[in-house]
């Protein structure tokens, strides 16, 4: 039944389908026409749109790898850049601590140079003092035997005197020519006596061993210890020109670097921090590896660390 139903319906369909047919055959005949003629229009316009897709697409693909190269040229640029960047970082760097190198030899050089000249002129007078000395040992005594009175005999009137002119024992010595005492002894002597606290015996020691020895060695080692003396007593005046006297005259002394930091320390304590400040600098230059030079640091860091707490 349903086979029967669907066929007649096949039927029915074809039979419409043939009488549209053929009542349209003419105008289709002239539609065609039309219908080709859009068809092969269509068929431009598409070809068309496919060359100008395929010209796109190229001119895209160009257009993408320059942009690809230029982002490559421009991270090379970048990097050229930075790395040009580091490089003068690291040159700015480097001139300023040779910049800073320089300053600090030119103002060692300035400070050697007044420090030459200072133990030039200490020279000078120690020269002089010395030829002064000299001069006074070498002066014959003002007299070198007791006088006799005219008409006496050669024993007249000296007990004890015997016919050959001879006068009383130590007479023929000059009153102003004092025996020098002995170097070694007296400094140790001193040393001895500073570091038991006898301040006044070791400074009249140490006095004799500038006296009587002006230009040994350890002349600068006892102008040391005086400065310490007047450092002890606070006498902050005296002891900077006492350690300037050991580094005046003798640089070369192992108690110069002591002496200059020493002398910071009183500039310190007189309040003049900018003078003290530059001793202990000048001292970090000149003796960098001394343990003089670590407590001057570690005093300036100190120095700058109450500044900062100040403000």
């Amino acid at each position: 039944m349903h086979i029967f139903v669907a066929t007649r319906k096949g039927m029915l369909g074809a039979a419409v389908l043939s009488l549209i047919f053929v009542a349209s055959t003419p105008r289709a005949h002239a539609v065609s026409k039309e219908i080709v003629e859009l068809q092969t229009q269509v068929q431009q316009l598409l070809d068309q749109v496919q060359r100008l897709q395929s010209t796109l697409d190229a001119k895209m693909g160009v257009l993408q790898h320059m942009a690809e190269q230029t982002a490559d040229t421009a991270n090379q640029m970048k990097s050229t850049v930075d790395a040009l960047q580091q490089k003068l970082n690291a040159q700015n760097d480097a001139i300023n601590g040779k910049l800073d190198t320089a300053s600090g030899q030119a103002q060692s050089l300035n400070d050697s140079v007044d420090e030459l000249k200072a133990r030039i002129a200490k020279l000078d007078k120690n020269i002089q003092d010395l030829q002064t000395q000299l001069q006074n040992m070498q002066a014959p005594p003002a007299q070198t035997q007791p006088s006799i009175a005219p008409g006496a005999g050669p024993t007249s009137g000296v007990p004890g005197a015997s016919g050959s002119g001879q006068g009383t024992p130590g007479a023929a010595a000059s009153p102003g020519a004092q025996q020098a005492p002995p170097l070694q002894e007296t400094i140790q002597a001193g040393v001895r006596d500073f570091n038991a606290g006898k301040y006044g015996v070791a400074q009249g020691e140490f006095q004799d061993v500038v006296h009587y020895y002006p230009l040994d060695d350890l002349a600068g080692t006892a102008e040391f210890y005086l400065g310490e003396i007047a450092y002890q007593q606070k006498d902050y005046a005296t002891a900077i020109a006492d350690y300037n006297q050991v580094l005046e005259g003798f640089s070369g002394n192992a108690k110069a670097p002591a002496a200059q930091l020493h002398k910071g320390y009183a500039l310190l304590g007189e309040d003049k921090r900018e003078e003290g400040i530059h001793e202990l600098r000048s001292l970090i230059q000149r003796h960098p590896q001394t343990p003089e030079a670590r407590a001057a640091r570690n005093k300036l860091n100190g120095l700058a660390a109450k500044s900062a707490a100040g403000h």
